[in-house]
C-alpha cells in the first residue's frame, strides 16, 4: 500500500480484482437483485474492532504539527496497524465489511445451526488480535489498544444509491449489538453480546457477566480434550465457501476469473476519483495523498417506531439528494454508515480530480440545503445535524493487499465526528472553514466552546444560517495599499495606457476605459492603488472599490455603490444617510424625483405624486438619467476616475449602464479582469466598444522578481539558492513572492547579517554570510551612507527543496493540479518527484506499464497548455547583470561560422554521458505546480521514487563523454571502494518510522560507484600519438607551430575546433544535483556525502565558487558540527580519510576565493595532513622540509603499482596532494613577507615533486606552468624562463585529452604573459586569442577571463585600443553572469586604464567604476589582492589629479601608498607599480604650487625610492622598463632646478588623458595640449615592427 501495506497491488491484477479488493465479499459473491432497496437477510458472527488512542494520538499531532509530514506519520501508524489486523481476520475466514474512522467491523456469513462454531473461531481470532496488536507504543507516547466486540444472529443488508453510485448497508439488531458491546469493552478486552453467548458453546469459555440480558466479558479460552482447534478449524472452513486456501493471496474474490457484469456492479460501489486510477492502470500505492479537503458529515437520527424497511427507504431518499447536492459542489458522497439512532453521510469535498477554489463555500451551501431537506422532506426524521470541517488530511488506501479501502485519517475527521454529538441539530463549522469561504459573517453565528473527547483545542466553531442577503451597499476600498517605499516593478507599459486615458479624456471630451487582464496574483490589485496614488496626486476625485463573487448575483450592485460612494453615504451612519444623500441631490435633482432613490441607498425620501405615476422601466431610466445628470456637472468641476477591482464579478446591468456612461460623461474607468472567468454579454460588448482598451499584465521578469524579493525580506542581496527557490516557485508572480517571503520569515528560515561588517573568519562555519557578500548586490543600496545595509542567508540544516508550500499557494497548485486528466495528474506527480527539470526517460521509468508512445502524447498534452516548457538552462537565473543594464556583446563567431559549428555537433551517445537535446528534457512551466504535487504523495511513497530517480541517475554521475568520463574529483572512487568494501555497501535499507517497517523490497539499490562501473578514465589513445609525442617541442615558436597544425589537423577550413563541446554543466544540474537532492530525502548520508562533493568539484571546474560553498555546506551539516577537542571529533556520516581530505581541500579553494586567507590555509593544511603529507609551520621546518624534496624526496619516487585499482588509489591521493599544494603557494603568495615567499617556495617544490608521480602529461605540464607563474611572482627570471621551458617540453601528450587541452591553453596563457611581460606584444596578442578561443571551447571561464586580461594588457601597451574595447566587452560577459567581485575588480581597473589613455574611448563610464570601487573595496576578497587594488588606487588618484580634485586624489593615492609594499612583480603588482610611480610624476607636474613648494622635496625624494625599488623588484616585467626609466628621469630633470612650467615639464599624460564628466552623461576630447607623447613612449617600449592596427584588430576579431 502507499502509507503501510506490506507489499504493492500487483501490477498484473486485473481491474475485477481491483475492484474486489475495495470491496467485501458480501457484495463480491451477491446475487443481482431490483433497483429499489430491499433487504436480505442472513445468519451470521460480527466483529468489531475500535482502536483507541487514536483520536488522542491524533490530537497529539495536531498540537504539535509542523507539517502534513506529521499526518503522514499518523497514516503510516494506523494502516501498518489496521494492516496485521485486517490479515489476521482474513486468515480466519472473516470478510471486511468496512474500515470507518479507527473501526474495522467483519462478518462470518454461516447458517443457523453453523453459529456455535463460527462463534468459537471467531472468539480464538480475537484472543490471538488482542494477545498478538492488543497494545501498540509509539514513539509519541500514546499507546494504541484495542476493544473487541461480538454479536451473533440475524443480519440484515440493504444497497442504497442509483445506478452511478451504491452503497453496502448492514442493519439490525446485532449491528447494534455490537456497537455496545464494543462501547462496554475497555481496552484490550473482548465483550460478547447477550444473544452471541446465548449462541455459542459458553463451557468452551472463560467470562464474566457484565450486565444481566447485555453482554459478558470473555477472558480465555478452555481447551478440553480431544478437543484440538486445528481440527475444529478444517471443520468450520467447509462453513465457509469462499475461503481461499492458496497460498498467494487470502481471498477467493481475487482470483475470480473476468466478468463485465461483476465489473460493472462492483464499480458502482467505489468513488468515481478513484475508479479513474483504476482504469487508468495506475498502482494502489500511486493512488494515496496528503491533501487539504473539506469534509460534510450529515447524522439523520429517527424515531424507534420506524421499521426497518421504512427506515432504508428513508435513508435511500436521502443518499439520493446528498449525493445529487454534494457532487453539484464538487464533492462526493463518501459512505453511508449506520449507529444505533440513526445513519451518517460523510461527504468529503477537495478529493483528488475534485479541487474547486470556493469548495469551503460550496460545502457550507450544500450543508444548509441538505439541511433544509431532510427536516422538510423525510419523515420519522427525529434530529439533523451536520458539521462541516476542512483540514489537511490523508486520503488513500488503508488495509491490506488483499483487503484495503479508500479513506480519509486526520484530526480534522475526528473533529467534524465530535462535533455532531456537541452542536446537535445545527450546521456547525469550524473556524477554518468560516475563514476560507469568504462568505458575508452575517451568514454565521458565533457558537459557545464546549469540551470534546480526546480533543484539547478544537477551536471556535460557527452555525452556518444560510445566504441571507443583508440590506446594504458595499464600501470603498481596494484589496491592496500602495508601498510607499517601493516602486511599482516593470509595469511601465501599464500606467502608460492610464496616462493616454487621461489625454483622451481631456481633448476629446469622452469618456475612456482601461481594462487591466491579468491571472491571479499579477499584481493588479497593487497596480490600481498606483493609479488612485497617482490619479490623486493630480487632483482627481477617485471612487475605488472592489467586487467579489457573491456580487455578480446582485443586480445593478456595483453602480449602486459606486453611486453610494460617489455620494459619500457609503462611510456615514445610518440615521445621517438620508439627509447627507438629500445635501448631495440639492440643486441637481428635483426634490420630488429623491424618493426614486429610497430602495437603492435605502433612505426614506416621502413619495411624491410625479414618481408614483411611473411604473418600473420608466422609474429605472429615470434613475439614470439623474446619475448622468450628477456625474455630468461633477466632471465640470474635478475630473472623476472610477476604480473597480475584480470587474469579472460585475452584474450585466452595471456593465450596461458603465458603457452608456462612457459615451455621454467624460469620466475615466479603470477596471481589472481576471481571464479565467467568462464574462457576461454585456460585459464583451463593453469590451468591444472604441472607447474601452484592454491591457494584459504580464508577469514580472527575473531580475524585478528578486528585487521585489530583497524589498520583502529588507536586504540588498539574497543567496543563489534561494533565488533558484523564488524563481523556480513564482514564474514572474509577484503575489506568490510575496507570499514566500513572508513564509520564510515566519517559519524562522533565514539569517540577517549587516552588510559592512565584513572581516576574515576562522570557522567554515560562519562563513555563510561572507559567501553572500563574495558575489554581486541584487539590489543596489539606496538611502543615506549611514544607513544599515542587510543580507539575508538560509539556515545550514535548511533544505529549501523540501520546505512546504504556505496553504494558501498550495490551494491555489491544487486546483490547478485537478484540472488535469488522471494520467496527466500521474505524470505530473513523478515529474515532480524528480525535481524542476526532467529527462524524459527518467520519467518513464517512474510510471509502470508507460510505453514511449503514450507518455509522449501525454507529455504533448501538457506543453500544448504550457503545464511543462522545453528545458532552456538560460531561464535557471536571470541572464543579464542584475549591477547594472547593459548592451555589451561578445565576440562572435559569423553566421556562416556558427552554422557549420552547430552541423559538425552530433548528438552524443547516451552510454557516454547525459547529452541530452532540446526535446529529451522539459521543465515545469506553471508556479508552485512541482512543489504542490510533491507533497501529495505519502512520505514512504517519496522515499520510493526518490530511491528509483537516484538509481537511475547514479550512472550518468560523471564527466561528460567529451571530456572522457571520470569523476569530477579525480579517481573519486577508486580512493572509496576499499572504504566501500569494509563499511559494507551503503544502500536505502528500510524505512522505520513508530515501530513500523517498510519491508525491504530493494536492496542494494543504491550503491556508491565503484571501481568496476562501466565508464573509461581518459584511456583512449589516438593513433597518431607516438608519433606526435617523438615532436617534442624546445621553443616557444616549435610549440606554437604544433599547435597550429593541431588546429589546421582538426579543422582544415577554419582555424577553430571542431571537437565537441564539454557538457559538464548539464551534467551538474541534471544530474549531480538531483542526486544529491534524492540521496538527501532517502536518508543516504553517506551516498548524499559523495555527490556533494562531487557537485561541489563539478563548481568549482565550472567556476561557480558560490554553489560550491552551497553543497559544501550541505555537506558539512551531514558531518554534523565538529567538536572543540579533536579527540572528540566523530561524525554522524562515516567517511573515509580520502574524502575527509578532499572535503578540506574543497573548502580551503572556496575561502581562497572568498578571500579568507587565514582559514583556506588552515584548511589546505589539514588536507595535507589526512593525505599523510605534512606542511611545516616553522622557518626551520621549511629548511629542513626543503632539503627533503629537493635530495631525498627526489631519489625516493616510488614506482606505481601493479595492480591497476591501487594505482588509480595512488592517482587519485597524488591529484588532491597537488590541488592542496597549488592553493599553498597561491596564498603565501598573497604576502610578501620572507617567510611567506619561504612557504610558497617549499609548496611548489613538493607540488613538483608530487606531479611528477603522476606519470601524466597533463598534471605535469599545469604544475610546471604554475612554478613559472610564481617564479615570475617572484622576480626569479631564470627559474621562471626555465619552468616554462620544462612544461613546453612535456606538452606533447597534451592534445589527447580535455584535461590535456586545458593544460595547453594553460600554457599558452602563461606563454602570452610571458611575452608580454618582456615586451613581446604582438606574439603575446598571439597567443592570447589562441588560448582563448581553446578557454571559450573548454567552457573554463575563470581561465578565459585571465587570458582576457593578459590580452587587454598587450593590446593596450599596443596602443590597439579597439581592440581593448573588444576584449573588455567579451570579459563582461563572463564576469557579469558570475557575479565574481574580483573579476569584475580587474575590468574596472581596465576601464579605468582606457578612460585615461584610451583617446577617449569609453567601455564603462567613470561614475560607474568608482561606485563599484566604493561599494566593494572593503570586502575580503578585493583586500587579499593587493596587486589589483594599487592599480586601481592609483588610476583613481591619477583621474581625480588631472580634475585637480586635491582631497580625493590624497584619499586614493594613500590608500595606494599603503598597498605598494604588499605587491609582489607579477604583471598587475608591476602595472600597479607604475600607476602608482605616475601618480607621484603627476602630483610633481600638477599640484597647487602653494602646496608643491612645501612638499616637493620630500614628495622627489620618496619617489626616486620607489623607483628604485620598482626596478629590484620587478626584473621579471622589463615591458614597463623603459617608461619607468623615463619617468625616473622627468623627476630627476625637475630636481635639477629645471622649469617646472606646465608647458616646460614633461606631460605625458595631459596629452593623452581624456576627460569624462563624472556623470559619464558624454565625453569630450581635452585638446589644449599637443602631441601624444605619453602615447608614443608606450609605443618605443614595443618590441615590433610596423604598424598595422586595423588590420591586425580585424584578424584577430575574426
Amino acid at each position: 500500500m502507499a502509507t503501510g501495506g506490506r507489499a504493492a497491488v500487483p501490477s498484473l491484477w486485473p481491474v475485477e480484482a481491483r475492484l474486489a479488493a475495495l470491496l467485501p465479499d458480501l457484495l463480491v459473491f451477491r446475487k443481482p437483485r431490483g433497483p429499489e432497496p430491499e433487504l436480505a437477510t442472513a445468519q451470521g458472527v460480527l466483529l468489531g474492532v475500535h482502536v483507541t488512542g487514536f483520536t488522542a494520538l491524533m490530537d497529539r499531532f495536531s498540537l504539535t504539527c509542523k507539517s502534513e509530514h506529521d499526518m503522514d506519520k499518523l497514516a503510516h501508524i494506523f494502516s501498518y496497524y489496521i494492516s496485521d489486523i485486517v490479515e489476521h481476520v482474513l486468515c480466519f475466514g472473516g470478510d471486511i465489511l468496512n474500515i470507518t474512522g479507527n473501526v474495522l467491523l467483519a462478518l462470518w456469513t454461516v447458517k443457523q445451526n453453523q453459529l456455535s462454531d463460527i462463534i468459537t473461531l471467531v472468539a480464538k481470532c480475537s484472543l490471538e488480535i488482542q494477545e498478538k496488536f492488543g497494545i501498540y507504543h509509539t514513539k509519541e507516547g500514546q499507546d494504541l489498544q484495542l476493544k473487541i466486540g461480538l454479536s451473533a444472529g440475524q443480519i440484515s443488508q440493504v444497497i442504497v444509491g442509483d445506478e452511478q453510485r451504491q452503497y453496502l448497508l448492514v442493519v439490525g439488531q446485532d449491528v447494534d449489538d455490537v456497537q455496545l458491546a464494543q462501547r462496554l469493552a475497555q481496552a484490550n478486552e473482548i465483550v460478547l453480546s447477550w444473544n452471541c453467548w446465548k449462541l455459542c458453546e459458553q463451557y468452551m469459555f472463560e467470562v464474566e457477566i457484565m450486565r444481566e440480558d447485555e453482554a459478558v466479558k470473555l477472558r480465555d479460552m478452555r481447551i478440553i480434550d480431544p478437543f484440538d482447534f486445528a481440527e475444529h478449524f478444517d471443520k468450520c472452513l467447509d462453513y465457509l465457501p469462499h475461503y481461499q486456501t492458496s497460498a498467494d493471496t487470502l481471498r477467493t474474490a481475487l482470483d475470480l476469473d473476468p466478468d463485465s457484469a461483476l465489473e460493472q456492479t462492483l464499480r458502482k460501489h467505489v468513488m468515481k476519483n478513484l475508479l479513474k486510477k483504476i482504469d487508468e492502470g495506475q498502482p494502489t500505492e500511486y493512488v494515496s495523498e496528503f491533501r487539504t479537503v473539506t469534509m460534510v458529515l450529515v447524522s439523520l437520527e429517527f424515531h424507534k417506531s420506524a421499521w426497518v424497511l421504512h427506515l432504508c427507504h428513508l435513508i435511500q431518499e436521502a443518499a439520493l439528494y446528498i449525493s445529487t447536492v454534494i457532487e453539484k459542489g464538487g464533492g462526493q458522497l463518501s459512505r453511508i454508515f449506520m449507529f444505533e439512532k440513526g445513519c451518517m453521510f460523510l461527504c468529503v469535498f477537495g478529493l483528488p480530480g475534485d479541487k474547486k477554489p470556493d469548495e469551503c463555500a460550496h460545502a457550507l451551501e450544500s450543508s444548509f440545503s441538505i439541511f433544509s431537506f431532510c427536516w422538510e422532506k423525510l419523515a420519522e426524521t427525529k434530529l439533523v445535524s451536520i458539521s462541516i470541517t476542512n483540514g489537511p488530511v490523508f486520503c488513500g488506501v488503508i488495509g491490506a493487499v488483499a483487503r484495503h479501502e479508500y479513506t480519509v485519517i486526520g484530526p480534522k475527521v475526528s473533529l467534524v465526528a465530535r462535533m455532531i454529538t456537541a452542536y446537535p441539530g445545527l450546521v456547525s463549522c469550524d473556524e477554518v472553514t468560516y475563514l476560507r469561504s469568504m462568505l458575508p459573517a452575517y451568514n454565521f453565528k458565533k457558537l459557545p466552546e464546549k469540551m470534546m473527547k480526546n480533543i484539547s483545542n478544537p477551536g471556535k466553531m460557527y452555525e452556518y444560517l444560510g445566504h441571507r442577503r443583508c440590506i446594504m451597499f458595499g464600501k470603498r476600498h481596494l484589496a491592496r495599499e500602495r508601498h510607499k517605499n517601493h516602486p511599482l516593478l516593470d509595469r511601465e507599459k501599464e500606467l502608460e495606457a492610464f496616462r493616454m486615458a487621461q489625454q483622451g479624456c481631456l481633448h476629446q471630451k469622452k469618456g475612456h476605459a482601461v481594462l487591466y487582464e491579468g491571472g491571479k496574483g499579477y499584481g493588479k490589485s497593487q497596480l490600481l492603488a498606483e493609479i488612485n496614488f497617482l490619479a490623486q496626486k493630480e487632483g482627481h476625485r477617485v471612487l475605488p472599490m472592489k467586487l467579489k463573487e457573491t456580487d455578480f448575483k446582485q443586480c445593478f450592485y456595483a453602480i449602486q455603490t459606486l453611486m453610494a460612494i460617489f455620494f459619500e453615504i457609503d462611510t456615514c451612519p445610518a440615521y445621517y444617510r438620508q439627509e447627507c444623500l438629500h445635501k448631495q441631490l440639492c440643486g441637481m435633482v428635483e426634490e420630488p424625483l429623491h424618493c426614486l432613490f429610497n430602495d437603492l441607498f435605502f433612505v426614506k425620501f416621502p413619495f411624491s405624486f410625479k414618481v408614483s405615476h411611473m411604473d418600473d422601466l420608466t422609474r429605472q431610466k429615470k434613475v439614470k438619467a439623474c446619475f448622468f445628470q450628477v456625474l455630468q456637472e461633477a466632471v465640470r468641476e474635478t475630473p472623476l476616475v472610477f476604480l473597480i477591482d475584480e470587474a469579472q464579478y460585475m452584474d450585466a446591468a452595471s456593465w450596461e449602464f458603465l458603457e452608456t456612461l462612457l459615451s455621454s460623461v467624460p469620466i475615466i474607468l479603470v477596471m481589472t479582469l481576471t481571464p479565467t472567468i467568462t464574462l457576461c454579454d454585456c460585459a464583451q460588448h463593453f469590451l468591444q466598444s472604441s472607447q474601452a482598451v484592454l491591457v494584459p499584465i504580464l508577469k514580472l521578469a527575473a531580475t524585478s522578481l528578486l528585487r521585489m524579493a530583497c524589498w520583502e525580506l529588507g536586504v540588498v542581496s539574497i543567496p543563489q539558492e534561494l533565488q533558484i527557490y523564488l524563481l523556480h516557485r513564482c514564474f514572474g508572480n509577484p503575489l506568490y513572492c510575496e507570499v514566500l517571503c513572508q513564509d520564510l520569515l515566519s517559519k524562522d528560515i533565514l539569517v540577517f547579517h549587516d552588510l559592512q561588517k565584513e572581516e576574515e573568519n576562522s570557522k567554515w562555519e560562519t562563513l555563510s554570510a561572507n559567501a553572500v557578500k563574495s558575489t554581486m548586490y541584487s539590489i543596489p543600496p539606496a538611502g543615506s551612507e549611514d544607513q544599515e545595509l542587510y543580507i539575508c542567508t538560509v539556515k545550514d540544516d535548511v533544505n529549501l527543496d523540501t520546505v512546504l508550500l504556505p496553504p494558501l499557494l498550495k490551494e491555489i497548485a491544487v486546483n490547478q493540479l485537478d484540472q488535469l486528466s488522471p494520467e496527466e495528474q500521474l505524470l505530473v506527480k513523478c515529474a515532480a518527484v524528480i525535481g524542476h527539470s526532467f529527462q524524459i526517460d527518467l520519467l518513464q521509468h517512474l510510471l509502470p506499464g508507460w510505453d514511449k508512445n503514450k507518455l509522449l502524447q501525454v507529455l504533448k498534452v501538457l506543453v500544448d497548455i504550457h503545464v511543462f516548457l522545453w528545458f532552456n538552462k538560460s531561464q535557471e537565473l536571470p541572464a543579464e547583470s542584475i549591477l547594472v543594464p547593459t548592451s555589451i556583446k561578445i565576440i562572435e563567431q559569423t553566421k556562416e561560422e556558427k552554422k557549420k559549428k552547430s552541423d559538425a555537433d552530433s548528438p552524443l551517445s547516451p552510454q557516454e554521458e547525459l547529452s541530452l537535446p532540446q526535446t529529451e528534457v522539459l521543465e515545469f512551466g506553471v508556479p508552485l505546480l512541482r512543489e504542490a504535487a510533491w507533497e501529495l504523495w505519502p512520505r514512504a511513497q517519496q522515499i520510493a521514487l526518490h530511491l528509483e530517480c537516484a538509481c537511475f541517475l547514479r550512472d550518468l554521475a560523471c564527466r561528460c563523454g567529451n571530456c572522457h568520463g571520470g569523476d569530477f574529483v579525480p579517481f573519486h572512487r577508486f580512493a572509496i571502494c576499499s572504504t566501500k568494501s569494509c563499511s559494507g555497501t551503503s544502500r536505502f535499507c528500510s524505512y522505520k518510522d513508530t515501530g513500523s517497517v517498510l519491508t525491504q523490497v530493494i536492496t542494494d539499490r543504491l550503491q556508491l560507484p565503484s571501481p568496476q562501473d562501466s565508464f573509461q578514465f581518459q584511456t583512449k589513445e589516438c593513433r597518431n600519438q607516438e608519433a606526435f609525442t617523438r615532436e617534442h617541442c624546445r621553443t616557444e615558436e616549435e610549440f606554437l607551430d604544433q599547435v597550429n597544425r593541431k588546429l589546421a589537423q582538426t579543422s582544415p577550413e577554419k582555424n577553430m575546433l571542431t571537437t565537441k563541446p564539454c557538457h559538464c554543466e548539464e551534467i551538474l544540474k541534471l544530474v549531480l544535483s538531483p542526486l544529491t537532492r534524492h540521496c538527501l530525502v532517502i536518508g543516504e548520508a553517506t551516498c548524499a556525502f559523495y555527490y556533494l562533493l562531487e557537485a561541489a568539484a563539478a563548481s568549482l571546474d565550472l567556476s561557480d565558487n558560490y554553489m560550491a560553498f552551497f553543497y559544501l555546506r550541505k555537506a558539512s551539516s551531514l558531518l554534523g558540527q565538529p567538536s572543540a577537542f579533536s579527540f572528540l571529533k566523530k561524525h554522524k556520516v562515516k567517511i573515509c580519510q580520502f574524502e575527509e581530505a578532499t572535503f578540506c581541500c574543497l573548502r580551503s579553494e572556496v575561502c581562497f576565493n572568498m578571500g579568507q586567507i587565514t582559514l583556506a590555509k588552515k584548511l589546505a593544511r589539514q588536507g595535507l595532513q589526512l593525505l599523510k603529507r605534512s606542511f611545516p609551520w616553522t622557518w626551520f621546518g621549511v629548511l629542513l622540509q626543503t632539503f627533503l624534496e629537493k635530495y631525498w624526496r627526489s631519489c625516493s619516487l616510488s614506482r606505481s603499482p601493479g595492480n591497476p585499482s591501487e594505482n588509480k588509489k595512488k592517482l587519485a591521493v597524488l591529484q588532491q596532494r597537488v590541488r592542496c599544494l597549488s592553493l599553498l603557494w597561491q596564498l603565501y603568495n598573497l604576502e610578501t613577507t620572507t617567510s611567506s615567499r619561504r612557504f610558497a617556495g617549499l609548496a611548489t617544490l613538493m607540488q613538483k615533486n608530487s606531479a611528477e608521480e603522476l606519470a601524466s602529461g597533463a598534471p605535469v605540464v599545469s604544475t610546471y606552468v604554475a612554478l613559472s607563474q610564481f617564479s615570475q611572482n617572484m622576480g626569479d627570471r631564470d627559474r621562471w624562463l626555465h619552468c616554462e621551458q620544462v612544461a613546453i617540453q612535456k606538452s606533447s601528450l597534451c592534445w589527447f585529452s580535455r584535461e590535456g587541452l586545458l593544460a595547453t591553453a594553460q600554457l599558452m596563457q602563461a606563454l602570452a604573459y610571458t611575452k608580454l611581460c618582456l615586451g613581446h606584444l604582438d606574439f603575446s596578442i598571439k597567443l592570447g586569442f589562441q588560448a582563448h578561443e581553446i578557454c571559450r571551447h573548454l567552457k573554463k571561464p575563470a581561465l578565459e577571463t585571465l587570458v582576457l586580461s593578459v590580452l587587454f594588457r598587450s593590446a593596450f601597451l599596443k596602443k590597439k585600443f579597439d581592440l581593448c574595447v573588444h576584449v573588455l566587452e567579451s570579459q563582461w560577459v563572463l564576469i557579469s553572469q558570475g557575479h565574481d567581485v574580483l573579476g569584475l575588480a580587474c575590468f574596472y581597473s581596465a576601464c579605468l586604464d582606457l578612460l585615461l589613455y584610451g583617446k577617449g574611448l569609453l567601455c564603462r563610464p567613470f561614475s560607474e567604476c568608482l561606485h563599484f570601487i566604493q561599494r566593494y573595496e572593503h570586502s575580503c576578497i578585493l583586500n587579499s589582492q593587493s596587486n589589483v587594488m594599487l592599480g586601481v588606487h592609483s588610476s583613481l588618484a591619477m583621474w581625480f589629479a588631472q580634475d585637480s580634485q586635491w582631497d580625493l586624489f590624497e584619499q586614493h593615492f594613500s590608500k595606494a601608498h599603503q598597498l605598494v609594499k604588499r605587491t609582489n612583480a607579477s604583471l598587475f603588482g608591476s602595472h600597479g607599480f607604475v600607476r602608482f610611480l605616475e601618480c607621484h610624476v603627476l602630483m610633481l607636474q600638477k599640484m597647487p604650487e602653494d602646496v608643491f613648494m612645501h612638499t616637493l622635496p620630500e614628495t622627489r625624494s620618496q619617489a626616486l625610492k620607489y623607483f628604485k625599488e620598482f626596478f629590484s623588484r620587478c626584473v621579471t616585467c622589463p615591458v614597463y622598463h623603459q617608461w619607468v626609466s623615463e619617468l625616473k628621469a622627468s623627476v630627476m630633470r625637475s630636481g635639477k632646478g629645471e622649469s617646472m612650467s606646465l608647458t616646460d615639464i614633461i606631460r605625458p599624460f595631459d596629452t593623452c588623458l581624456t576627460r569624462i564628466w563624472i556623470e559619464g552623461e558624454f565625453l569630450e576630447e581635452n585638446n589644449s595640449f599637443g602631441g601624444n607623447l605619453g602615447i608614443q613612449r608606450f609605443d618605443r617600449v614595443a618590441d615590433v615592427k610596423g604598424n598595422k592596427d586595423e588590420e591586425e584588430i580585424q584578424e584577430c576579431i575574426c
